[in-house]
């Protein structure tokens, strides 16, 4: 795509990408006065701002995890939100988690858009991606190396639901993080044809209901708190990753340990958390869908503002395409933040 434009009006800070004249920031890391966010999770949506513009779900999302905000615009899929000084915001599906968007940006016929955290496979839990043509691509790098190649979820799913079969004795332990992860990990369960009830932690237990307000249905679910550790053995259990490792799980029926991550392909982040079934499920675009997404889109620039960001520059460059990386600070390394 041809550009010939200086994109001036969108600065990159540590704290975030700043648009000048609107004095609107994306996904900052700070507090500021006007804020648009491409999701709920901690590393991208933050407390404490005065406007907030994103999809409905992200705001409950922030509503649940922060409390409420003085003024909310909820933008509506694929119309453009006037933000000042010429410029539009218009949000399109990003497929990471529920209410999950990428931010088309425009301003006199200049087009940017901001991936968020993204992923090109199917999820039952949230719209899948859309491409969006643009000047300039600004995405994600979380896993921008070519080790990364994230395995059918389907293998995944299948492993866990063999390991339920042969070790009927013990129960199976997910470590699975609160925001998007545990859900839809249940959600592929109930794929697989798992009907019985699944037990959750405590700490998933609000943000599983949030997503059953939005119409995604989980099957019977059951907090452990409602049966005694003796009792779970057998049973598929799915709680925050940091519960693996706490005196918690140790009172559970011959726990099986199980994680779900994108990092998980790493052996030896699996054997430092003593992880006996490691499942590679990641919410984020792996080296293919990075490379693909580019390729297909064909940007001007593409800016990598978080992640393994030198080697997918390189890529770009072996490719005649012009890429830099951005020195945004704040955004977390992990599979989910």
């Amino acid at each position: 795509m041809a550009h010939k434009k200086n994109t001036h009006w969108l600065v990159p800070r540590p704290s975030g990408l700043f648009i000048k004249g609107s004095n609107c920031w994306i996904d900052p890391s700070l507090p500021v006065e006007k804020a648009l966010v491409t999701h709920g999770h901690s590393d991208h949506a933050r407390g404490g701002h005065g406007t907030v513009v994103t999809t409905a779900e992200t705001a409950a999302i922030m509503a649940l995890r922060y409390g409420h905000f003085d003024n909310i615009i909820s933008a509506k899929l694929r119309e453009p939100v006037a933000l000042g000084d010429g410029v539009t915001a218009t949000f399109f599906p990003a497929g990471h988690v529920l209410g999950s968007a990428q931010i088309l940006l425009e301003r006199q016929g200049e087009r940017v858009v901001v991936t968020g955290d993204f992923k090109r496979r199917a999820d039952p839990t949230c719209l899948p991606f859309v491409l969006v043509s643009c000047d300039i691509l600004i995405t994600e790098a979380t896993f921008g190396l070519p080790v990364f190649i994230h395995p059918p979820i389907e293998q995944e799913i299948g492993k866990l639901l063999r390991a339920h079969h042969m070790y009927p004795e013990r129960t199976l332990l997910v470590g699975a993080y609160a925001l998007g992860k545990a859900q839809r990990v249940i959600a592929e369960l109930r794929r697989g044809g798992y009907d019985r009830t699944i037990f959750i932690h405590g700490a998933l237990e609000r943000m599983c209901a949030l997503y059953a307000d939005f119409g995604v249905d989980l099957g019977p679910l059951r907090l452990i708190e409602e049966r005694k550790g003796a009792e779970l053995a057998g049973e598929i259990i799915i709680c925050p990753p940091s519960a693996l490792a706490d005196r918690w799980s140790r009172r559970m029926a011959d726990p099986l340990l199980a994680m779900a991550s994108g990092w998980m392909r790493v052996r030896q982040r699996a054997v430092q958390r003593g992880i006996e079934l490691p499942l590679i499920i990641s919410d984020h675009a792996d080296w293919n869908e990075l490379t693909d997404t580019i390729q297909t889109l064909r940007p001007a620039e593409t800016w990598v503002t978080h992640g393994r960001d030198d080697a997918l520059v390189h890529w770009c460059e072996m490719h005649q395409l012009k890429a830099r990386a951005l020195d945004l600070h704040g955004y977390d390394e992990d599979d989910d933040g």
